[in-house]
């Protein structure tokens, strides 16, 4: 009897042992297992913490990735603009240049252009007394028709010589009639040396001019006066 009771009491014994062992090594376990859970997480905690850093230090480096030659793409981009403005003032100074230019030939040609002056605005003034003269006009806008001669001038009325062919075409300016369908009846001294007057009709017309002309150094011929007369007193 008496050694029943004691197994029964030694197997107690042992099974609260065995309780307590298990009761440690499963304390140890959850110990052990959250203690590996706050140590993950404390490093994903840090590592969190840690990128947005390292991420804003590195904007404030200015190291961020780039496409490399975008740089060098906005300079030369930068550099063909400059050069783009730069050929359109060129240009835009060679045109009014070269307008400039056309403008003085194009009034130098109308004033040697017989037609063209004859486009020009006149103004009538006080005749001579001359009986013969219906009126009397001249104009600001008349201006000497050029010369190919140099050095002294000398007036020549030797018919088809140069200055008798710059005197024709000052005339022709003066009447406002194409030197090339002029009628030419007259020349002769204006009184002196640097003056002359042409007595003109176009064509087959009945009206004929009687045109003062005088010479301008370096410049030609030049027609001050004109006379539309009531007839041809040299035909």
């Amino acid at each position: 009897m008496g050694s029943r009771f004691n197994q029964r009491d030694q197997k107690r014994k042992v099974n609260k042992i065995y309780n307590i062992a298990i009761t440690i090594v499963a304390i140890l376990i959850v110990i052990v297992a959250v203690s590996i859970f706050l140590s993950d997480d404390g490093t994903e905690t840090k590592k969190a913490t840690t990128e947005p850093k390292q991420v804003a230090e590195t904007e404030k480096g200015k190291v961020v990735d780039k496409p490399s030659g975008k740089e060098e793409e906005t300079d030369s981009e930068k550099e063909d603009a400059v050069g783009d403005s730069e050929a359109t003032e060129e240009d835009a100074e060679k045109e009014d240049s070269k307008a400039t230019e056309e403008d003085a030939e194009e009034k130098a040609e109308d004033a040697a252009d017989p037609e063209k002056a004859g486009d020009a605005e006149l103004v009538e003034v006080e005749g001579s007394g001359d009986g013969n003269v219906a009126s009397t006009y001249t104009s600001e806008s008349w201006k000497p028709v050029g010369t190919e001669q140099s050095g002294e001038h000398t007036t020549s009325f030797e018919k088809g010589s140069v200055d008798w062919n710059e005197m024709s075409k000052a005339i022709a300016s003066g009447a406002g009639i194409d030197e090339g369908s002029m009628k030419l009846w007259w020349l002769q001294n204006g009184g002196s040396p640097t003056t002359a007057i042409g007595t003109v009709s176009e064509g087959d017309n009945p009206k004929t001019f009687r045109v003062y002309i005088e010479w301008v150094d370096g410049s030609g011929w030049k027609p001050v006066k004109v006379e539309e007369l009531k007839t041809n007193d040299k035909r």
